[in-house]
Order: structure tokens, then sequence, then C-alpha cells
């Protein structure tokens, strides 16, 4: 899948980043927190998705397109779209 080791730790920490904003919500929401309060950190949770979600995309991208990822097959043009609309 990445088989550049800086990409893997960027999209590895964007992840974790995630998780611990997640788990922040999870207690904001268990403590009876603000809506506004939570709104906006659930949207900080999705973004953060967001980006290690168009990393991966980007960084595995070339490789998915010369069939040098996963099983070896080129993806269509159409996978490669719905792989990009999953993000959206």
């Amino acid at each position: 899948m990445l088989a550049d080791q800086r990409n893997v730790a960027e999209v590895l920490h964007r992840l974790r980043r995630a998780q611990g904003q997640l788990t922040g919500v999870i207690a904001m929401v268990e403590q009876g927190r603000e809506c506004k309060d939570v709104v906006i950190q659930l949207a900080a949770v999705s973004k953060a998705l967001d980006r290690a979600g168009f990393k991966l995309v980007a960084c595995g991208l070339r490789e998915c397109a010369a069939g040098t990822a996963g099983d070896g097959n080129p993806l269509t043009e159409a996978e490669l779209e719905k792989l990009f609309l999953a993000l959206a």
C-alpha cells in the first residue's frame, strides 16, 4: 500500500490525532457539554479523518493506477473515481 515510511507515519499520526479527538468528543457528550462545543470538536475529528483518507489516496494513487499495489492489477478509471468519491 504505502511504500514510503514517511507517508505511513503521517497517515498514522493523523489517524491517532483523530482517535484522540474522538475520545474527547465522547467524553464531552458523557459530561453533557454544550452542543456547540461538541459539534466543533466533532468537526475537527471529521477533518482529521478526511485528511488521513486524502493522504492515503494521494500516496496510493500512483501505485493503484500502475497496478503495483495490492493484487498487481491496475485500478480502472471508474474504480479510482469511486475511491475518491468514497471520501466525499
